[in-house]
C-alpha cells in the first residue's frame, strides 16, 4: 500500500517516510561536519521541501535550528549569527554562505535510514527572531518541550486531523509558518508548500487541491478581499480561514465572507508564546481573538501600576503556559519580558465577562496625546472603512504641545483627500484621536507576518509635528 502524501511542492510529492529518510541522510551529512547535540545550526532558506527536511535533520542530532528570514540582508544576518553563535549554516542564501560555512540545500540529499535518540525535552529546539518593530530583533528560544506543547495546542485549537488539507505561502522561518508545517506533519494532514505568495495561485489551489484550512495574515486577507474575480473560484472546500499575527480588520474579513460565504477563525499568539488564544471553530467572532486555549493562563494588569485588573478593564496582557519560550538572547533582555513569572506580551486589551479576550493595541505602539492613550488599531479600523483606502497604518510623532501627534499613512485607490479622512476619524472617534496629518504612500511596510513596521514609517514620514 502506497504511503499517503503529506507534503507537496510544485510537482514533487513526499510521504512522511520519505521526509524521514531524507532527514536521516541530511543528519548524517551534518554530523560529518561536526554538528552534535547541544549545538545550534543556522537555517536560511526559501520556501522549499528541503527546509522541512533540514529542520527535522537538525532535531535528529539533538541540535537547535536557528531560523533566519530569507528576506534578511547582510547586516541582519550577521546580527543573527553573532547573537546565536551557530556551528554550521544550512540554506540556499549566498548572504549566509558568505558569513558561515554552509551546507547548500541545492546539493542533492541522499536518503538514508539512521537511528537517533529522542532529543532531551529541556534542550533547545528552535530559535526564531522577534519582530524587531521597536529595536534590533531578539532571538526567542524554544525547547522541544515548549514547542511540542505549542504544536499540541495549535492542533486542538484548529481541530486539525489527517483529513485536512492546507497550504503554506508565508516564509516558514516565522513562528507561524514552522508551527503550521510541524502541526500538519504531526497529525498527518496534507500540505502544499508554495515558493512564494501569489493570490491567484493561492485561490486556484484552494479550488483544485480542495484545501480545508487556509491560513492568512493581514496582507493575504486584504488581497483576497480586493480580488476582482474572487467569486469565480470555488472555495467551498474551506472549513474556515484563520486570521493570525495581527488584529482582524472587520471590514476586510466581512468583505471576504460576503463574497465567498467562508467564515474566519481569529487566533492570537506570539513568537514567545505561539498559541495564546483562539476562537471556537463553530462560533468564531471578529471582535475577539477568542478565549485562552487550554494550558494558557492570562491576566490583565494596569499599564500604570502593574496591578491585576478585573473583567472588562483594559491593560497589558500577561500570560503563563508550558508552551512559553525558555527566554531571549541577549539574556539581559529577559528581565523586561517577565514579571512575577508572567510573560509580558506588550499587547493591550481586556477579558470580557464571557472570558473572551479583546486586543486594543500594542503598549509600545500606543500614542500618548495630551495624556490620553491612543490605539493606532482603533483609528486604522475607521480608515479601512473608507472605500478609497486600500491600506493604512497609524503612528505617533513628537509634538511640543500634545506630547505626540497622530499621523496616518494611507494607500489610496482614488483621489480621496486627506481632509476627508481626518474628518471621518473625527466624526467616529474622540477629537484627540484625529490624525493631525495624513500622508499618502505607495505601500505600507510590513513584516511577512503582516505586522506594520511603524518604526520605518516614522523614519520615512515622521517629521516632528507642530500641530
Amino acid at each position: 500500500m502506497e504511503e499517503p502524501t503529506v507534503l507537496v511542492y510544485e510537482d514533487r510529492k513526499f510521504s512522511l517516510a520519505q521526509l524521514d529518510d531524507l532527514a536521516d541522510g541530511m543528519a548524517a551529512e551534518m554530523a560529518g561536519r561536526g554538528v552534535k547535540a547541544g549545538d545550534r545550526v543556522a537555517l536560511m532558506s526559501s520556501n522549499r521541501p528541503e527546509f522541512v527536511v533540514a529542520v527535522r535533520a537538525i532535531w535528529r542530532l539533538g541540535a537547535a535550528v536557528v531560523l533566519i528570514s530569507p528576506a534578511y540582508k547582510h547586516d541582519e544576518v550577521a546580527h543573527a549569527l553573532a547573537l546565536t553563535t551557530p556551528t554550521l549554516a544550512v540554506g540556499d542564501s549566498p548572504v549566509l554562505a558568505g558569513l558561515l560555512p554552509m551546507l547548500s540545500l541545492d546539493d542533492p540529499v541522499a536518503s538514508a535510514q539512521g537511528s537517533f535518540p529522542p532529543p532531551d525535552p529541556a534542550a533547545e529546539a528552535v530559535l526564531v527572531f522577534s519582530s524587531g518593530t521597536t529595536g534590533m530583533p531578539k532571538a526567542v528560544r524554544h525547547t522541544h518541550a515548549s514547542f511540542g506543547a505549542a504544536v499540541r495546542q495549535w492542533c486542538d485549537a484548529l481541530q486539525l486531523s489527517s483529513t485536512d488539507r492546507m497550504q503554506v505561502l508565508t516564509p516558514p522561518s516565522h513562528i507561524l509558518g514552522v508551527l503550521n508545517i510541524m502541526t500538519a506533519l504531526e497529525v498527518g494532514a496534507w500540505v502544499r508548500l508554495h515558493r512564494r505568495f501569489d493570490i491567484d495561485r493561492m485561490l486556484r489551489h484552494i479550488e483544485t487541491d480542495r484545501i480545508t484550512v487556509e491560513m492568512a495574515v493581514a496582507p493575504i486577507a486584504l488581497a483576497i478581499a480586493q480580488h476582482q474575480d474572487l467569486e469565480s473560484f470555488d472555495l467551498s472546500s474551506l472549513r474556515y480561514i484563520m486570521w493570525g499575527a495581527t488584529p482582524v480588520t472587520p471590514s476586510v474579513a466581512e468583505t471576504v465572507t460576503r463574497r465567498t460565504g467562508v467564515g474566519w477563525v481569529p487566533a492570537y499568539g506570539a513568537s514567545e508564546l505561539p498559541v495564546i488564544a483562539c476562537n471556537p471553530i463553530e462560533s468564531a467572532r471578529l471582535d475577539s481573538v477568542g478565549r485562552p486555549v487550554p494550558g494558557v493562563s492570562i491576566r490583565v494588569v494596569s499599564l500604570e501600576t502593574g496591578l491585576p485588573l478585573g473583567m472588562g478593564e483594559t491593560g497589558e496582557i500577561q500570560a503563563q503556559a508550558n508552551s512559553l519560550m525558555a527566554g531571549y538572547l541577549p539574556e539581559e533582555t529577559n528581565a523586561e519580558a517577565f514579571v512575577d513569572g508572567w510573560y509580558r506580551t506588550g499587547d493591550v486589551g481586556y477579558l470580557d465577562e464571557g472570558g473572551w479576550l479583546r486586543l486594543t493595541d500594542r503598549s509600545k505602539e500606543m500614542i500618548k496625546v495630551k495624556g490620553f492613550q491612543v490605539a493606532p488599531a482603533e483609528i486604522e479600523a475607521v480608515l479601512h472603512g473608507h472605500p478609497g483606502v486600500v491600506d493604512c497604518a497609524v503612528f505617533g510623532v513628537p509634538n511640543p504641545v500634545s506630547g505626540e501627534a497622530v499621523i496616518a499613512a494611507v494607500v489610496r485607490s482614488d483621489t480621496t483627500e486627506a481632509e476627508e479622512l481626518i474628518t471621518l476619524v473625527g466624526d467616529r472617534l474622540a477629537s484627540y484621536k484625529r490624525p493631525s496629518r495624513v500622508v499618502f504612500v505607495p505601500d505600507i511596510p510590513r513584516l511577512p507576518s503582516g505586522k506594520v513596521l511603524r518604526r520605518e514609517l516614522k523614519e520615512r514620514y515622521g517629521r516632528t509635528s507642530d500641530k
